[in-house]
């Protein structure tokens, strides 16, 4: 088996998806594939009131990251290494928290249309943090527009992403486990995960790393 060319970094708001896709693209000379969510018009109208915004927030989040993913299909996946910072299934985990029964019944004929033709990932690595890790993590960063998300959301989400990937069988998956690490500001961290990640995998792998967080 050959290390992979396409790599999907996913997980919970706040639990450092992006900083580690960056990193590991800039390590493995891999082009990065961002997620637009700064770009989302609905997403600080969302934090403050998830009922009225969902459905907005989430449809504006599915179309774009489509068009993402169509432009990849004209790549050459095996020329170029690609890490994104999303892995399209990320729609439904969030859909499945934030929209109505009603709601959901209408994404649901909206997302077979543009499922069929998305590339897949050779790897998708989930990073998973518990719930007041994930908090601790989101009031660090201090970005204003999430200062209105509360505990109970993050951990609602925790336990969607959680069920989504103990259930995922789509690709190869290496799930991290992250309350103890701190890939930032420990290099020996980041080295180590880089390391499993750059390891074949086949099925479904855990990764349980030896803490440096005190």
């Amino acid at each position: 088996m050959l290390e992979p060319n396409y790599i999907a970094v996913e997980g919970v708001i706040g639990a450092g998806k992006s900083t580690f896709a960056k990193m590991l693209a800039e390590r493995i000379g891999a082009e990065l594939i961002l997620d637009q969510a700064m770009d989302n018009p609905f997403l600080v109208d969302f934090y403050k009131n998830q009922k009225r915004y969902a459905f907005s927030t989430q449809l504006f989040f599915l179309l774009t990251r489509y068009q993402q993913q169509q432009a990849l299909i004209t790549r050459d996946l095996f020329a170029q290494n690609i890490v994104a910072d999303y892995a399209f299934g990320r729609n439904q985990i969030f859909a499945s928290v934030t929209l109505s029964q009603r709601e959901q019944i209408l994404y649901g004929k909206i997302i077979p249309l543009l499922t069929s033709d998305i590339p897949r990932p050779d790897l998708v690595v989930y990073l998973q943090a518990s719930t007041p890790i994930l908090m601790e993590r989101i009031r660090c960063r201090n970005l204003g527009f999430e200062r209105p998300i509360s505990s109970d959301y993050i951990n609602e989400l925790n336990e969607a992403f959680n069920y989504y990937f103990f259930h995922y069988t789509e690709t190869p998956l290496l799930v991290v486990k992250t309350d103890e690490i701190d890939f930032v500001k420990n290099p020996q961290d980041f080295d180590n995960l880089v390391d499993i990640v750059k390891k074949p995998i086949a099925g479904k792998k855990y990764y349980v790393p030896a803490g440096s967080v005190a």
